[in-house]
């Protein structure tokens, strides 16, 4: 049994009910770039691209990490990306998958590569905040990101197998989410790695690393990702992690976002954790220069400035208690609702 290539379009693919080839898939990207709506035009260009002879794709990575840079990906490394997703989540040809992700970036454009590998029928619908509003398909595998996965509860029994990515699947949400029959995964992974290496399946602590992948960290306790079959070099991440075993660990907070006051450091995910039932609208914990502590740890809410009961510090160290309360009106976010951080403190 040889192993597939970007070359070959599984004979059981399905574009919204239709069995396309290459052929046709190049008529399609055509037809897209000519006369499709916004969201069919990125489609057409990565058709071409993914046909076009070259055995590389250039992207964007999402500049939650820094700027935005472009860098090029081997079709091939996509490939086997894509298959190792469909053994983690025990995918078979003819299953029914929903693409609601903006092909501009990876995730969106992975989607697409697994459907043409894998043999999904992938049905392909514009991305939107709502993307199974008025839905009458039973899916088995669906990609979103937390405000998708927000706005879709009530849909959400429609489907078998959800991950969710982008950004961090908060408590509260992962509580409505526990109550369906959907099994839903937290997926962990960066445009370097060709979206998700490891997937955490919600209500468990640990993310579990996907076939071909070993993992390990550095002298700062980051997460280093090895995959050969993604990327010829060893990945070291920002990522702040616990090791549970070679296959699994637990995320603590990024590298980045560390606080040192008064010299203890501080992870400011862990302290949002605490935080999280006790807060209702959106927050994070940040840090402000200090002439005693050197930095002093800062509440930021998004919304109306309001009073705030002290019960709310009562699970928190007493280092890790926020010396200020800061309001923005609006966060920053990167497209996929991140909130970025640095810029909402500017």
């Amino acid at each position: 049994m040889h192993s597939p290539t970007y070359e070959n379009v599984h004979n059981l693919f399905k574009l919204n009910g239709f069995h396309l080839d290459r052929e046709d898939l190049c008529r399609v990207a055509y037809s897209f770039i000519k006369e499709g709506e916004d969201f069919e035009k990125p489609v057409g260009d990565f058709l071409l691209d993914w046909f076009d002879g070259k055995d590389y794709i250039e992207m964007e990575t999402s500049g939650t990490t820094g700027a935005p840079k472009t860098i090029s990906v081997k079709k091939q490394a996509m490939v086997d990306s894509a298959l190792a997703t469909g053994d983690f989540f025990e995918l078979e040809p003819g299953n029914k998958a929903l693409q609601c992700l903006p092909v501009k970036f990876v995730a969106g454009k992975m989607m697409l590569v697994r459907a043409m590998i894998l043999g999904l029928d992938l049905e392909f619908v514009a991305p939107s905040s709502h993307p199974l509003n008025k839905n009458e398909i039973d899916f088995d595998f669906v990609a979103m990101v937390p405000l998708q996965a927000q706005n879709s509860i009530a849909e959400l029994k429609k489907v078998k197998k959800m991950i969710v990515g982008g950004a961090a699947v908060n408590k509260t949400l992962e509580k409505q989410l526990l109550k369906l029959p959907t099994e839903v995964y937290e997926t962990y992974g960066m445009t370097e790695t060709i979206t998700h290496i490891a997937a955490r399946k919600l209500g468990e602590k640990a993310f579990t690393v996907l076939p071909y992948v070993t993992i390990s960290y550095d002298d700062r306790n980051c997460l280093v990702i090895h995959s050969p079959r993604i990327s010829d070099d060893v990945i070291i991440t920002n990522d702040i992690v616990e090791l549970v075993n070679e296959n699994q660990f637990i995320f603590l907070g990024r590298m980045d976002n560390v606080i040192n006051s008064g010299g203890i450091k501080l992870i400011p995910e862990q302290i949002e954790e605490k935080l999280a039932a006790k807060i209702q609208q959106r927050f994070f914990i940040a840090s402000k220069p200090d002439n005693e502590l050197g930095e002093k740890v800062v509440l930021v809410i998004e919304g109306e400035k309001h009073e705030l009961d002290d019960l709310i510090y009562e699970s928190l160290d007493k280092y890790e208690k926020p010396k200020e309360v800061v309001f923005f009106s609006k966060f920053k976010d990167t497209v996929t609702g991140k909130i970025l951080r640095k810029e909402t403190m500017k």
